[in-house]
Parts: structure tokens; C-alpha cells; sequence
């Protein structure tokens, strides 16, 4: 579904992603180890249309997606949910899960549709929905980048760091969320980044490495890639 093949990319001068291959299959939960300043965010941005790619390609579904103008490519299916969450502070909980749907201008109906799927992964946004996001904690805001990226993510959710700076209480119950996720829309794709992958060995079941850049593919999953983490700690 979703194909990187030799993709470079590069902020202000400086390559930050070097010749990139990469595949994601519909419905796959794969993850993307590696640490602070690796390349993780860089590739999912890149996969958004936030970043300068300056070799390699794209493709979702077989159509070239660097030739989809950023704000167009939401509409193909990806939802993406940053590691800052990007929520704005005054709108309620709910406003802010809306909105990309608004922007895309889906009707009323088919808002109310996926709110009432989104609301059953997330029940405790269902209670919290009228709040300002400005009240928000950090897991509860977690949260809502991710019914946020739900909202219009049908096809493919991009997450970045969902488990940094998470008590313990709240990342398992992030984990949660991600377990009812799984099992309720196993049609959805999810790449999910991490600089631990032990957070990840109840979901991902491939896994990729970045290192400067470079990406490649873990052999073993999550649990060789635990055992290499915790080797070099």
C-alpha cells in the first residue's frame, strides 16, 4: 500500500534521510526504532509532505504521492499525529478532533459516523469531549492527536513518539487505545515510531531500524530489536 523506495531528504543543507526503503502492507502495524534524532520524525513528514525530498519516491496504492500537494494527501486516508500533538488550546477536545474533517469538508453525518467509532477506541475522550484541550495532560492529550488523526486516517495512521514522556499508568493505558484499535479497523495500516522498542512488542509485528538516516529492516521484529537496544544502553 505504502512504498518508499531510495528516498533522501534534507532540512536546510543537511541530509537527514539517505536513500530510504521502506514498505508498509494494508493493515500491517510496523515499527520504527531508533534513537532521538535518528531520521523518525523526518520520514513520517516526508511521508506527509513536510520535508524537502530530494531523491527517491513515494507511492500509496500504486499513484506516486510526492506529486499530492500536502494538504491534499489527508484525503487519501493518512492520519498523522505528531509527537507536540498540535492541538489548539482553546477549542474544545471535540473541535479539535473534528476539525480536519471539516477542512475536508465531509458532512455532518458521515462526522458523526466516525466520531461514534472514534469515541468507542477512546471512551475517555467521550467524557472529556467539551473540555478545552488546553486542560489536557500529557497522556490525555496523546490521545486526542490520535482521534485526531483517526478522524481522517481510514487507511493509514502515522504516529511519532506516542509513548514519550508517558507515566507509566497512562502509557498502558495509551496501549490500551492501540489493543482496541488493532482489533476493531484491522484494515488500518499503522507505522508507529519509538526510541523504545520494548513499548511496542505487543503490536508491532515487523519492525525497522533508523540510524542516521539509514533504515533498515529489523530480522527477529521487536524482540531482536529490544535485545540490541538494551545492549547498547
Amino acid at each position: 500500500m505504502l512504498e518508499i523506495k531510495g528516498l533522501s531528504a534534507e532540512i536546510e543543507g543537511v541530509q537527514v534521510l539517505r536513500k530510504v526503503d521502506f514498505a508498509l502492507a494494508e493493515g500491517a502495524t510496523v515499527a520504527l526504532i531508533g534513537r532521538n534524532g535518528a531520521g523518525k520524525t523526518s520520514l513520517l513528514r516526508a511521508i506527509m509532505g513536510f520535508m524537502k525530498v530530494t531523491a527517491g519516491a513515494i507511492a500509496f496504492d500504486g499513484r506516486p504521492l510526492l506529486e499530492v500537494k500536502p494538504h491534499e494527501r489527508p484525503r487519501l486516508g493518512i492520519g498523522y499525529a505528531p509527537e507536540d500533538r498540535r492541538l489548539f488550546s482553546t477549542f474544545t477536545i471535540e473541535e479539535n478532533i473534528r476539525l480536519p474533517a471539516e477542512v475536508m469538508k465531509l458532512g455532518a453525518p458521515e462526522i458523526a459516523r466516525r466520531l461514534d467509532g472514534i469515541y468507542a477506541v477512546l471512551p475517555e475522550l467521550a467524557d472529556l469531549r467539551h473540555r478545552p484541550a488546553a486542560g489536557l495532560s500529557g497522556g490525555q492529550g496523546k490521545m486526542a492527536a490520535l482521534a485526531r488523526a483517526l478522524m481522517i486516517g481510514n487507511r493509514v495512521i502515522l504516529l511519532d513518539e506516542p509513548f514519550q514522556g508517558l507515566a507509566p499508568v497512562l502509557a498502558n493505558r495509551y496501549a490500551a487505545a492501540l489493543r482496541t484499535l488493532r482489533d476493531s479497523h484491522p484494515e488500518i495500516a499503522l507505522l508507529i515510531t519509538e526510541s523504545n522498542p520494548s513499548l511496542l512488542r505487543n503490536f508491532a509485528e515487523r519492525a525497522y531500524a533508523i540510524e542516521r538516516g539509514e533504515v533498515t529492516e529489523v530480522e527477529g521484529g521487536l524482540a531482536a530489536s529490544s535485545l540490541a537496544a538494551a545492549g547498547m544502553r
